[in-house]
Protein backbone atom coordinates (compact mmCIF):
# COMPACT_ATOMS: atom_id res chain seq x y z
CA UNK A 1 0.00 0.00 0.00
CA UNK A 2 1.46 3.35 -1.03
CA UNK A 3 1.28 6.51 1.04
CA UNK A 4 -1.69 7.87 -0.92
CA UNK A 5 -3.75 4.80 -0.03
CA UNK A 6 -2.78 5.12 3.63
CA UNK A 7 -3.89 8.72 3.68
CA UNK A 8 -7.15 7.85 1.97
CA UNK A 9 -8.16 5.48 4.76
CA UNK A 10 -7.04 7.60 7.70
CA UNK A 11 -9.59 7.84 10.49
CA UNK A 12 -10.01 11.11 12.33
CA UNK A 13 -11.93 12.73 15.14
CA UNK A 14 -14.14 15.80 14.96
CA UNK A 15 -14.32 18.01 18.04
CA UNK A 16 -17.30 20.31 18.49
CA UNK A 17 -16.09 23.66 19.82
CA UNK A 18 -19.28 25.67 19.85
CA UNK A 19 -23.00 25.30 19.16
CA UNK A 20 -25.35 28.23 18.73
CA UNK A 21 -28.42 29.39 16.85
CA UNK A 22 -28.05 32.00 14.11
CA UNK A 23 -31.26 34.01 13.95
CA UNK A 24 -32.36 36.42 11.19
CA UNK A 25 -30.73 39.82 11.45
CA UNK A 26 -34.12 41.42 12.06
CA UNK A 27 -37.18 39.74 13.57
CA UNK A 28 -39.96 39.01 11.10
CA UNK A 29 -43.63 38.75 11.97
CA UNK A 30 -44.38 35.16 12.85
CA UNK A 31 -46.65 33.48 10.32
CA UNK A 32 -47.52 30.14 8.74
CA UNK A 33 -46.43 29.09 5.28
CA UNK A 34 -48.35 26.17 3.77
CA UNK A 35 -46.60 23.44 1.85
CA UNK A 36 -47.45 23.22 -1.83
CA UNK A 37 -48.87 20.01 -3.22
CA UNK A 38 -45.45 19.20 -4.68
CA UNK A 39 -43.85 19.68 -1.23
CA UNK A 40 -46.35 17.16 0.14
CA UNK A 41 -44.90 14.45 -2.12
CA UNK A 42 -41.73 14.42 0.00
CA UNK A 43 -41.51 12.33 3.18
CA UNK A 44 -39.53 13.62 6.19
CA UNK A 45 -36.17 13.44 4.44
CA UNK A 46 -32.98 15.47 4.81
CA UNK A 47 -30.33 16.02 2.15
CA UNK A 48 -26.83 17.22 2.82
CA UNK A 49 -24.05 18.95 0.94
CA UNK A 50 -20.59 20.18 1.77
CA UNK A 51 -17.89 22.48 0.42
CA UNK A 52 -14.16 22.15 1.11
CA UNK A 53 -11.85 25.17 1.08
CA UNK A 54 -8.10 25.48 1.23
CA UNK A 55 -6.57 27.53 4.03
CA UNK A 56 -7.93 31.07 3.62
CA UNK A 57 -5.29 33.68 2.85
CA UNK A 58 -5.57 37.25 4.03
CA UNK A 59 -5.26 38.61 0.50
CA UNK A 60 -8.37 36.70 -0.60
CA UNK A 61 -10.64 38.28 1.99
CA UNK A 62 -12.72 41.38 1.74
CA UNK A 63 -11.33 44.53 3.34
CA UNK A 64 -14.18 44.54 5.84
CA UNK A 65 -12.60 41.68 7.80
CA UNK A 66 -10.09 43.05 10.28
CA UNK A 67 -9.11 40.01 12.34
CA UNK A 68 -6.22 39.03 10.10
CA UNK A 69 -2.95 37.52 11.28
CA UNK A 70 0.41 37.39 9.57
CA UNK A 71 -0.20 33.96 8.07
CA UNK A 72 -3.83 34.42 7.06
CA UNK A 73 -7.05 34.87 8.98
CA UNK A 74 -8.12 33.26 12.20
CA UNK A 75 -10.77 30.59 12.09
CA UNK A 76 -12.96 32.70 14.35
CA UNK A 77 -13.02 35.32 11.59
CA UNK A 78 -14.05 32.72 9.03
CA UNK A 79 -16.84 31.45 11.24
CA UNK A 80 -17.84 35.01 12.05
CA UNK A 81 -18.19 35.87 8.36
CA UNK A 82 -20.37 32.79 7.80
CA UNK A 83 -22.68 33.58 10.72
CA UNK A 84 -22.98 37.29 9.98
CA UNK A 85 -23.85 36.64 6.34
CA UNK A 86 -26.30 33.89 7.31
CA UNK A 87 -28.16 36.25 9.67
CA UNK A 88 -28.58 38.57 6.66
CA UNK A 89 -29.53 35.78 4.25
CA UNK A 90 -32.26 34.56 6.60
CA UNK A 91 -34.21 37.76 5.97
CA UNK A 92 -35.22 36.90 2.38
CA UNK A 93 -34.83 33.15 3.02
CA UNK A 94 -36.88 33.23 6.21
CA UNK A 95 -38.22 29.72 5.62
CA UNK A 96 -34.88 28.28 6.73
CA UNK A 97 -35.25 29.96 10.13
CA UNK A 98 -38.59 28.26 10.81
CA UNK A 99 -39.83 24.87 11.92
CA UNK A 100 -41.92 22.14 10.30
CA UNK A 101 -44.97 21.14 12.33
CA UNK A 102 -48.16 19.20 11.60
CA UNK A 103 -51.45 21.01 11.12
CA UNK A 104 -54.89 19.80 12.19
CA UNK A 105 -55.10 17.53 9.11
CA UNK A 106 -51.81 15.88 9.96
CA UNK A 107 -50.01 17.51 7.05
CA UNK A 108 -46.65 19.27 7.47
CA UNK A 109 -46.70 23.05 7.52
CA UNK A 110 -43.95 25.62 7.95
CA UNK A 111 -44.09 27.79 11.04
CA UNK A 112 -42.01 30.86 10.22
CA UNK A 113 -41.01 31.52 13.79
CA UNK A 114 -37.62 33.27 13.47
CA UNK A 115 -36.19 30.43 15.49
CA UNK A 116 -32.98 30.47 13.44
CA UNK A 117 -30.47 27.94 12.16
CA UNK A 118 -28.44 25.55 14.30
CA UNK A 119 -24.78 26.41 13.66
CA UNK A 120 -21.90 24.20 14.84
CA UNK A 121 -18.24 25.19 14.94
CA UNK A 122 -15.91 22.20 14.92
CA UNK A 123 -12.32 21.06 14.45
CA UNK A 124 -11.28 17.93 12.55
CA UNK A 125 -7.95 16.27 13.24
CA UNK A 126 -7.21 15.75 9.55
CA UNK A 127 -5.59 17.57 6.63
CA UNK A 128 -7.58 18.46 3.53
CA UNK A 129 -5.43 16.15 1.41
CA UNK A 130 -6.14 13.28 3.82
CA UNK A 131 -9.93 13.41 3.40
CA UNK A 132 -11.28 10.31 1.69
CA UNK A 133 -13.51 11.93 -0.92
CA UNK A 134 -14.12 8.59 -2.64
CA UNK A 135 -15.75 7.14 0.48
CA UNK A 136 -17.94 9.85 2.08
CA UNK A 137 -19.43 7.26 4.45
CA UNK A 138 -16.00 7.26 6.09
CA UNK A 139 -15.06 10.93 5.85
CA UNK A 140 -18.30 12.93 5.67
CA UNK A 141 -21.19 11.01 7.23
CA UNK A 142 -21.60 11.99 10.89
CA UNK A 143 -18.45 14.13 10.73
CA UNK A 144 -18.59 17.03 8.28
CA UNK A 145 -22.32 17.27 7.46
CA UNK A 146 -24.43 17.90 10.57
CA UNK A 147 -27.40 15.86 11.71
CA UNK A 148 -30.44 18.10 11.65
CA UNK A 149 -32.83 18.07 14.59
CA UNK A 150 -36.39 16.92 13.77
CA UNK A 151 -38.61 19.84 12.82
CA UNK A 152 -35.71 22.16 12.05
CA UNK A 153 -35.29 23.19 8.44
CA UNK A 154 -31.55 23.78 8.16
CA UNK A 155 -28.43 22.90 10.13
CA UNK A 156 -24.91 24.11 9.33
CA UNK A 157 -21.50 22.92 10.49
CA UNK A 158 -18.25 24.80 9.80
CA UNK A 159 -15.19 22.64 10.45
CA UNK A 160 -11.59 23.77 10.66
CA UNK A 161 -9.02 21.24 9.42
CA UNK A 162 -5.47 20.74 10.72
CA UNK A 163 -4.07 22.44 7.62
CA UNK A 164 -6.19 25.54 8.18
CA UNK A 165 -8.70 24.55 5.52
CA UNK A 166 -12.43 24.79 6.17
CA UNK A 167 -15.37 22.51 5.37
CA UNK A 168 -18.88 23.99 5.34
CA UNK A 169 -21.57 21.31 5.59
CA UNK A 170 -25.35 21.81 5.46
CA UNK A 171 -28.36 19.61 6.05
CA UNK A 172 -31.73 20.68 4.55
CA UNK A 173 -35.27 19.44 5.12
CA UNK A 174 -36.27 18.25 1.65
CA UNK A 175 -39.95 18.93 2.36
CA UNK A 176 -39.15 22.65 2.46
CA UNK A 177 -36.53 23.00 -0.26
CA UNK A 178 -35.34 21.13 -3.31
CA UNK A 179 -31.80 21.40 -4.64
CA UNK A 180 -32.70 24.42 -6.80
CA UNK A 181 -33.96 26.29 -3.71
CA UNK A 182 -30.91 25.32 -1.67
CA UNK A 183 -28.63 26.46 -4.49
CA UNK A 184 -30.29 29.90 -4.54
CA UNK A 185 -29.75 30.23 -0.81
CA UNK A 186 -26.10 29.11 -0.95
CA UNK A 187 -25.22 31.61 -3.67
CA UNK A 188 -27.03 34.43 -1.83
CA UNK A 189 -25.31 33.52 1.43
CA UNK A 190 -21.92 33.66 -0.29
CA UNK A 191 -22.74 36.96 -2.01
CA UNK A 192 -23.64 38.58 1.32
CA UNK A 193 -20.44 37.22 2.87
CA UNK A 194 -18.52 39.12 0.16
CA UNK A 195 -20.63 42.26 0.78
CA UNK A 196 -22.27 41.86 -2.63
CA UNK A 197 -25.96 42.40 -3.40
CA UNK A 198 -28.13 39.32 -3.74
CA UNK A 199 -28.77 38.40 -7.38
CA UNK A 200 -31.78 36.12 -6.74
CA UNK A 201 -34.51 36.74 -4.18
CA UNK A 202 -36.72 33.74 -3.40
CA UNK A 203 -40.44 33.72 -4.13
CA UNK A 204 -42.84 31.91 -1.78
CA UNK A 205 -45.92 32.40 -3.97
CA UNK A 206 -47.66 29.11 -3.30
CA UNK A 207 -50.47 30.23 -5.61
CA UNK A 208 -48.16 29.43 -8.52
CA UNK A 209 -48.75 25.75 -7.71
CA UNK A 210 -52.45 25.85 -6.85
CA UNK A 211 -54.51 22.88 -8.08
CA UNK A 212 -57.04 23.40 -10.84
CA UNK A 213 -60.80 23.41 -10.20
CA UNK A 214 -61.83 20.88 -11.35
CA UNK A 215 -58.63 18.89 -11.53
CA UNK A 216 -57.50 17.00 -14.61
CA UNK A 217 -55.52 13.86 -13.81
CA UNK A 218 -53.87 11.64 -16.40
CA UNK A 219 -54.43 7.93 -15.54
CA UNK A 220 -50.67 7.46 -16.06
CA UNK A 221 -50.10 9.08 -12.65
CA UNK A 222 -51.48 5.95 -11.02
CA UNK A 223 -48.45 4.09 -12.38
CA UNK A 224 -45.94 6.78 -11.38
CA UNK A 225 -47.17 7.73 -7.90
CA UNK A 226 -48.76 5.88 -4.98
CA UNK A 227 -50.19 6.76 -1.57
CA UNK A 228 -47.32 6.74 0.93
CA UNK A 229 -47.41 3.82 3.33
CA UNK A 230 -45.51 3.73 6.64
CA UNK A 231 -42.51 1.39 6.52
CA UNK A 232 -43.06 -2.04 8.07
CA UNK A 233 -41.81 -2.39 11.64
CA UNK A 234 -38.32 -3.75 11.94
CA UNK A 235 -37.91 -7.25 13.30
CA UNK A 236 -35.17 -7.10 15.97
CA UNK A 237 -34.56 -10.85 15.50
CA UNK A 238 -34.19 -10.63 11.71
CA UNK A 239 -30.67 -11.15 10.31
CA UNK A 240 -28.88 -7.98 9.16
CA UNK A 241 -29.46 -7.05 5.54
CA UNK A 242 -27.34 -5.21 3.02
CA UNK A 243 -27.72 -1.47 2.94
CA UNK A 244 -26.82 1.21 0.43
CA UNK A 245 -23.38 2.79 0.65
CA UNK A 246 -21.99 6.02 -0.80
CA UNK A 247 -19.10 6.59 -3.20
CA UNK A 248 -17.93 9.60 -5.25
CA UNK A 249 -16.36 9.30 -8.70
CA UNK A 250 -15.19 11.61 -11.44
CA UNK A 251 -15.94 11.21 -15.14
CA UNK A 252 -13.78 12.85 -17.79
CA UNK A 253 -15.41 15.16 -20.33
CA UNK A 254 -13.99 13.05 -23.18
CA UNK A 255 -15.66 9.93 -21.76
CA UNK A 256 -18.98 11.77 -21.47
CA UNK A 257 -18.67 12.76 -25.12
CA UNK A 258 -17.94 9.15 -26.10
CA UNK A 259 -20.98 7.91 -24.18
CA UNK A 260 -23.11 10.55 -25.88
CA UNK A 261 -21.85 9.46 -29.32
CA UNK A 262 -22.60 5.79 -28.57
CA UNK A 263 -26.04 6.63 -27.17
CA UNK A 264 -27.03 8.73 -30.20
CA UNK A 265 -28.17 7.18 -33.48
CA UNK A 266 -30.08 7.96 -36.67
CA UNK A 267 -29.35 11.68 -36.33
CA UNK A 268 -31.03 11.68 -32.91
CA UNK A 269 -28.57 13.16 -30.49
CA UNK A 270 -29.17 12.27 -26.87
CA UNK A 271 -28.24 14.62 -24.05
CA UNK A 272 -25.27 13.87 -21.85
CA UNK A 273 -27.60 13.16 -18.93
CA UNK A 274 -29.67 10.71 -21.00
CA UNK A 275 -26.51 9.00 -22.29
CA UNK A 276 -24.93 8.80 -18.84
CA UNK A 277 -28.16 7.48 -17.29
CA UNK A 278 -28.56 4.82 -19.98
CA UNK A 279 -24.98 3.61 -19.47
CA UNK A 280 -25.43 3.45 -15.72
CA UNK A 281 -28.76 1.65 -16.15
CA UNK A 282 -27.00 -1.08 -18.12
CA UNK A 283 -24.28 -1.39 -15.47
CA UNK A 284 -26.80 -1.67 -12.62
CA UNK A 285 -28.65 -4.35 -14.60
CA UNK A 286 -25.40 -6.20 -15.20
CA UNK A 287 -24.78 -6.37 -11.45
CA UNK A 288 -28.00 -8.44 -11.14
CA UNK A 289 -27.79 -10.55 -14.30
CA UNK A 290 -26.97 -13.77 -12.43
CA UNK A 291 -29.43 -13.33 -9.57
CA UNK A 292 -32.39 -11.35 -10.96
CA UNK A 293 -32.16 -11.80 -14.73
CA UNK A 294 -35.93 -12.01 -15.18
CA UNK A 295 -36.80 -9.17 -12.81
CA UNK A 296 -37.26 -5.56 -13.93
CA UNK A 297 -34.49 -3.00 -13.39
CA UNK A 298 -35.98 0.46 -12.91
CA UNK A 299 -34.50 3.91 -13.46
CA UNK A 300 -36.05 7.24 -12.49
CA UNK A 301 -34.74 10.66 -13.45
CA UNK A 302 -35.60 13.79 -11.46
CA UNK A 303 -37.15 16.59 -13.52
CA UNK A 304 -37.35 20.21 -12.33
CA UNK A 305 -40.68 21.67 -13.43
CA UNK A 306 -39.82 25.36 -13.16
CA UNK A 307 -39.05 25.66 -16.86
CA UNK A 308 -42.26 23.91 -17.90
CA UNK A 309 -44.51 25.86 -15.52
CA UNK A 310 -43.20 29.21 -16.74
CA UNK A 311 -45.47 30.82 -19.30
CA UNK A 312 -44.03 33.03 -22.02
CA UNK A 313 -42.43 36.04 -20.42
CA UNK A 314 -43.57 34.99 -16.94
CA UNK A 315 -40.36 34.31 -15.05
CA UNK A 316 -41.96 33.97 -11.61
CA UNK A 317 -41.02 30.30 -11.41
CA UNK A 318 -37.33 31.14 -11.89
CA UNK A 319 -37.12 32.26 -8.26
CA UNK A 320 -39.76 29.94 -6.78
CA UNK A 321 -38.67 28.48 -3.44
CA UNK A 322 -39.90 24.97 -2.67
CA UNK A 323 -40.17 21.62 -4.41
CA UNK A 324 -41.02 21.57 -8.11
CA UNK A 325 -39.96 18.04 -8.90
CA UNK A 326 -41.28 14.98 -10.65
CA UNK A 327 -39.60 11.57 -10.98
CA UNK A 328 -40.71 9.76 -14.14
CA UNK A 329 -39.35 6.24 -14.28
CA UNK A 330 -39.31 3.19 -16.47
CA UNK A 331 -38.33 -0.44 -16.07
CA UNK A 332 -37.03 -3.23 -18.26
CA UNK A 333 -36.04 -6.84 -17.69
CA UNK A 334 -32.45 -7.15 -16.42
CA UNK A 335 -31.43 -9.66 -19.11
CA UNK A 336 -32.74 -7.41 -21.89
CA UNK A 337 -30.94 -4.34 -20.60
CA UNK A 338 -27.64 -6.22 -20.49
CA UNK A 339 -28.00 -7.26 -24.14
CA UNK A 340 -29.43 -4.09 -25.68
CA UNK A 341 -27.06 -1.58 -27.34
CA UNK A 342 -26.59 1.70 -25.52
CA UNK A 343 -28.49 3.64 -28.19
CA UNK A 344 -31.67 1.60 -27.62
CA UNK A 345 -31.43 1.97 -23.84
CA UNK A 346 -30.88 5.72 -24.24
CA UNK A 347 -33.98 5.91 -26.44
CA UNK A 348 -36.03 4.35 -23.63
CA UNK A 349 -34.58 6.81 -21.13
CA UNK A 350 -35.52 9.66 -23.47
CA UNK A 351 -39.06 8.35 -23.93
CA UNK A 352 -39.56 8.08 -20.16
CA UNK A 353 -38.27 11.61 -19.61
CA UNK A 354 -40.25 13.14 -22.46
CA UNK A 355 -43.56 12.37 -20.78
CA UNK A 356 -42.68 14.67 -17.88
CA UNK A 357 -41.25 17.57 -19.87
CA UNK A 358 -44.56 19.40 -20.23
CA UNK A 359 -46.57 21.94 -18.29
CA UNK A 360 -49.56 19.60 -18.29
CA UNK A 361 -47.54 16.90 -16.51
CA UNK A 362 -46.81 19.14 -13.53
CA UNK A 363 -50.30 20.62 -13.40
CA UNK A 364 -51.69 17.09 -13.44
CA UNK A 365 -49.33 16.03 -10.67
CA UNK A 366 -50.50 18.95 -8.52
CA UNK A 367 -54.11 17.87 -9.15
CA UNK A 368 -53.28 14.24 -8.31
CA UNK A 369 -51.89 15.22 -4.91
CA UNK A 370 -54.94 17.38 -4.23
CA UNK A 371 -57.27 14.48 -4.91
CA UNK A 372 -55.31 12.27 -2.51
CA UNK A 373 -55.02 14.73 0.41
CA UNK A 374 -54.74 14.46 3.34
CA UNK A 375 -53.24 11.04 2.54
CA UNK A 376 -49.62 11.72 1.50
CA UNK A 377 -48.35 10.56 -1.87
CA UNK A 378 -44.94 9.49 -3.07
CA UNK A 379 -43.22 8.53 -6.30
CA UNK A 380 -43.67 4.81 -6.87
CA UNK A 381 -40.02 4.02 -7.62
CA UNK A 382 -39.07 4.87 -4.02
CA UNK A 383 -41.41 2.15 -2.77
CA UNK A 384 -39.75 -0.80 -4.50
CA UNK A 385 -37.77 -3.19 -2.33
CA UNK A 386 -34.68 -5.16 -3.22
CA UNK A 387 -36.74 -8.30 -3.91
CA UNK A 388 -38.72 -6.37 -6.57
CA UNK A 389 -35.59 -5.95 -8.70
CA UNK A 390 -32.95 -3.20 -8.73
CA UNK A 391 -34.08 0.41 -8.87
CA UNK A 392 -32.33 3.77 -8.69
CA UNK A 393 -32.93 7.47 -9.33
CA UNK A 394 -30.65 9.88 -11.18
CA UNK A 395 -30.92 13.51 -10.10
CA UNK A 396 -29.63 16.30 -12.28
CA UNK A 397 -27.08 18.27 -10.27
CA UNK A 398 -25.63 20.21 -13.15
CA UNK A 399 -26.73 23.49 -11.55
CA UNK A 400 -24.83 22.70 -8.35
CA UNK A 401 -23.11 26.08 -7.76
CA UNK A 402 -19.77 24.64 -6.69
CA UNK A 403 -17.83 27.56 -8.18
CA UNK A 404 -20.17 30.27 -6.89
CA UNK A 405 -20.13 29.49 -3.17
CA UNK A 406 -17.20 31.80 -2.43
CA UNK A 407 -17.53 33.33 1.05
CA UNK A 408 -14.61 35.68 0.51
CA UNK A 409 -11.64 33.31 0.71
CA UNK A 410 -11.78 31.72 -2.71
CA UNK A 411 -13.85 29.17 -4.56
CA UNK A 412 -14.36 25.72 -3.08
CA UNK A 413 -11.61 23.20 -3.70
CA UNK A 414 -14.37 20.60 -3.81
CA UNK A 415 -18.10 20.35 -3.17
CA UNK A 416 -20.69 17.61 -3.35
CA UNK A 417 -24.14 16.54 -2.28
CA UNK A 418 -24.34 13.87 0.40
CA UNK A 419 -27.67 12.06 0.41
CA UNK A 420 -27.64 8.65 2.15
CA UNK A 421 -31.39 8.20 2.18
CA UNK A 422 -33.17 5.09 3.40
CA UNK A 423 -34.90 2.29 1.54
CA UNK A 424 -33.60 0.05 -1.24
CA UNK A 425 -33.83 2.52 -4.11
CA UNK A 426 -30.43 3.85 -5.13
CA UNK A 427 -29.60 7.51 -5.71
CA UNK A 428 -27.10 9.06 -8.14
CA UNK A 429 -26.22 12.75 -8.44
CA UNK A 430 -23.91 13.92 -11.26
CA UNK A 431 -22.46 17.40 -10.73
CA UNK A 432 -20.00 19.66 -12.57
CA UNK A 433 -16.36 19.28 -11.58
CA UNK A 434 -15.01 22.20 -9.52
CA UNK A 435 -12.37 22.66 -12.20
CA UNK A 436 -14.99 23.84 -14.69
CA UNK A 437 -13.37 21.68 -17.37
CA UNK A 438 -16.43 19.73 -18.50
CA UNK A 439 -15.72 16.77 -16.23
CA UNK A 440 -18.42 15.47 -13.89
CA UNK A 441 -18.28 14.51 -10.24
CA UNK A 442 -20.78 11.73 -9.47
CA UNK A 443 -22.16 10.92 -6.03
CA UNK A 444 -23.60 7.39 -5.90
CA UNK A 445 -25.65 5.73 -3.15
CA UNK A 446 -26.08 2.10 -4.23
CA UNK A 447 -25.59 -1.44 -2.96
CA UNK A 448 -21.99 -2.60 -2.58
CA UNK A 449 -22.24 -5.31 -5.22
CA UNK A 450 -23.67 -2.80 -7.71
CA UNK A 451 -20.75 -0.45 -7.12
CA UNK A 452 -18.28 -3.32 -7.48
CA UNK A 453 -19.64 -4.09 -10.97
CA UNK A 454 -19.70 -0.40 -11.89
CA UNK A 455 -16.06 -0.05 -10.86
CA UNK A 456 -15.02 -3.21 -12.71
CA UNK A 457 -17.01 -3.01 -15.94
CA UNK A 458 -17.17 0.79 -16.06
CA UNK A 459 -13.63 1.45 -14.85
CA UNK A 460 -12.78 3.42 -17.99
CA UNK A 461 -15.57 5.87 -17.19
CA UNK A 462 -15.95 5.96 -13.40
CA UNK A 463 -12.72 6.81 -11.55
CA UNK A 464 -12.61 7.09 -7.74
CA UNK A 465 -12.38 10.74 -6.72
CA UNK A 466 -8.97 11.56 -5.23
CA UNK A 467 -7.15 14.60 -3.91
CA UNK A 468 -4.68 14.31 -6.81
CA UNK A 469 -7.50 14.56 -9.37
CA UNK A 470 -8.87 17.68 -7.66
CA UNK A 471 -5.42 19.29 -7.57
CA UNK A 472 -4.91 18.61 -11.29
CA UNK A 473 -8.36 19.77 -12.39
CA UNK A 474 -8.02 23.25 -10.83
Amino acid sequence: MDSGEVLATKSFKVIVRKEEVVAPLLPLQEHWLPMSNLDLLLPPLDFGLFFCYKKPAAAELEDSINNVGANGISTSSVFGVLKKAMAQALLPYYAFAGEVVKNSSGEPELQCSNRGVDFVEAFAEVELEELNFYNPDHSVEGKLVPKKSPGRVLAVQATELKCGGVVVGCSFDHRVADAYSANMFLVSWAELARSKPITHFPSFRRSLLNPRRPGLIDPAFEDMYVPAMPPPPEDPLAPPTDHLISRIYHVKADDLNKLQALASSNDRKRSKLESFSAYLWKLVAKSSQYTDAEKPCRIGIVVDGRKWLSEGENKAMDSYFGNVLSVPFTGKKVSELVEEPLSEVAAEVHESLEAALTKEHFLGLIDWVEALRPVPGMTRIYSYRREDGPSFVVSSGQRFPVSDVDFGWGRPFFGSYHFPWGGDCGYVMPMPSPGGNGDWVVYMHLFRWQLEVIEKVGSQVFKPLTFDYLINCH
